[in-house]
């Protein structure tokens, strides 16, 4: 059964979106299980950039949790040599999560699997690929 569309074009263009987005979930967690993480631990990896340490309270509020919650993300993702906690050098009750070697090959090949466009975009053209681009940019901000 067909979900009617909204008549405002802000509204339809938002509901298509949405339901693309839902229909990528089982990419999604089919992703996730390739590289034996869970969605929380793939998404962390994913806010990770190798180089560049971030504390555990600025990953907590990338994936929109609570710090207690990052806790247990980072222990499983520590546990197998993905990433590494760090004591920050201007407080030391700080810890900053630094992606290892191995963290950094799965961040790279799951970002490649999981930024793959879905079925439906060998529908456009490459000028309405660069055009849609250009739009979902100026909406992302």
């Amino acid at each position: 059964m067909a979900i009617d569309l909204p008549t405002d074009p802000a509204t339809e263009a938002w509901t298509l979106l949405s339901r693309i987005m839902m229909a990528r979930k089982g990419h999604m967690l089919e992703t996730a299980a390739a590289f034996e993480l869970s969605p929380p631990q793939m998404w962390a990896l994913r806010h990770l950039e190798p180089g560049t340490p971030l504390p555990m309270s600025a990953l907590a509020e990338l994936l929109h949790c609570d710090n207690s919650n990052v806790t247990g993300i980072v222990d499983r993702l520590e546990s197998r040599g993905l990433v590494e906690r760090r004591p920050a050098a201007h407080d030391r009750r700080v810890k900053h999560l630094i992606v290892t070697e191995a963290g950094a090959r799965v961040r790279e090949e799951v970002g490649a699997r999981m930024n793959q466009p879905p079925p439906g975009f060998e529908n456009l053209t490459p000028d309405e690929q660069r055009r849609l681009a250009t739009l979902l940019r100026k909406v992302a901000g």
